[in-house]
């Protein structure tokens, strides 16, 4: 086995088109072309994400390359997601990632986005150091919600998921509801530094174990807002600071709340955090505030590598292409891909 190893990385389960290059764990580069096309609809439109990622695929992958600094003959794999994510996406990258391949007669890998997610905390990063195995990994992205137990880079168990919508979409939907745009998580995010989140107060839903569930508090804020505008039709743009304050901070305590719940109950002081909603401040501050209230051990990611990216995908490549684990060509996209 080569000592040296540089993996092509290929993301694109939902609508960012992105491609890295890594040499072992350090990321050499990690190009990412986020669709702005979908802002207009409120959300993802799976046909236009598709599209675009035909677009974007080649361009990206040879940007990639070039700031990299090497050569397509130096790969000695290429790793692509396999899913979980919109199938259309997902056949675009996959079927970018055969044809590499094929032609560069390279081995091939495919990874679970769920996965690449949580090793995403072991991208080589002079701030921090990777978690200390066995660890507690909370992931929270646009379109899953996990807490899963590692026992080591091979063995990950789901210990609760969300059961309908997920944290990165109750952002998302309470932005449209209020007007806001899409994605919904930065807006929220910006609109909540001017707003008391304690001005409303909405209920945490009552989920049992460590599953997830953020369909009601949709609901909860439609039907709260629906009924404060029947009395003052300026009722959201009145309090639209105060409203986004007060969303932010219930769906990070539900968040926070299983969190150190599945620490209590699993009896580990190593915790990692993954996935886009990890970018955001607020929730990182509260992560501080757990971790010194517990006296546990956290690790972020950086933001770069929270949110949907390729060196995620390399990363957990490089990884499988120490051990041979190797993918055939004749593999399907599989849209509901388990962790």
């Amino acid at each position: 086995m080569k000592k040296n190893i540089f993996i092509l990385g290929i993301e694109s389960s939902c609508d960012d088109t992105s491609v890295a290059i890594t040499y072992n764990k350090k990321v050499l580069s990690n190009i990412v072309s986020s669709q702005k096309i979908h802002q207009k609809f409120g959300g993802v439109v799976p046909e236009l994400a598709s599209r675009s990622h035909q677009k974007n695929i080649v361009p990206i992958a040879s940007l990639a390359l070039k700031i990299a600094n090497i050569k397509k003959n130096q790969l000695n794999a290429i790793a692509y997601t396999r899913g979980p994510g919109l199938l259309g996406s997902l056949l675009v990258g996959s079927s970018f990632a055969k044809s590499l391949s094929l032609s560069l007669n390279l081995p091939l890998i495919e990874v679970n986005h769920m996965r690449a997610h949580v090793i995403a905390n072991f991208i080589e990063n002079k701030k921090t150091t990777p978690p200390h195995f066995p660890f507690i990994c909370l992931t929270v992205s646009g379109g899953h919600t996990q807490i899963v137990l590692v026992k080591n880079i091979n063995k990950m168990t789901i210990l609760g998921q969300t059961l309908d919508d997920s944290a990165g979409e109750a952002f998302d939907k309470s932005a449209k509801i209020l007007g806001l745009g899409y994605p919904g998580g930065p807006i929220i995010e910006n609109k909540s530094i001017n707003g008391d989140p304690n001005k409303f107060i909405f209920t945490e839903p009552k989920v049992k174990d460590l599953n997830f569930s953020f369909s009601g508090l949709k609901t909860q804020i439609f039907m709260f807002l629906k009924e404060e505008t029947k009395k003052n039709k300026n009722f959201i743009h009145e309090n639209l600071n105060h409203l986004c304050a007060s969303i932010q901070k219930t769906i990070i305590t539900i968040l926070i709340n299983k969190l150190i719940l599945a620490i209590k109950k699993n009896k580990i002081k190593n915790i990692a955090i993954a996935g886009g909603v990890a970018s955001n401040k607020y929730f990182r501050s509260e992560i501080k505030k757990m971790e010194e209230k517990l006296k546990i051990n956290t690790c972020f990611p950086k933001i770069e590598y929270s949110t949907d990216n390729a060196a995620m995908i390399a990363i957990a490549g490089y990884y499988k292409y120490k051990r041979k684990d190797f993918s055939d060509v004749n593999i399907s996209p599989d849209c509901r891909y388990k962790i």
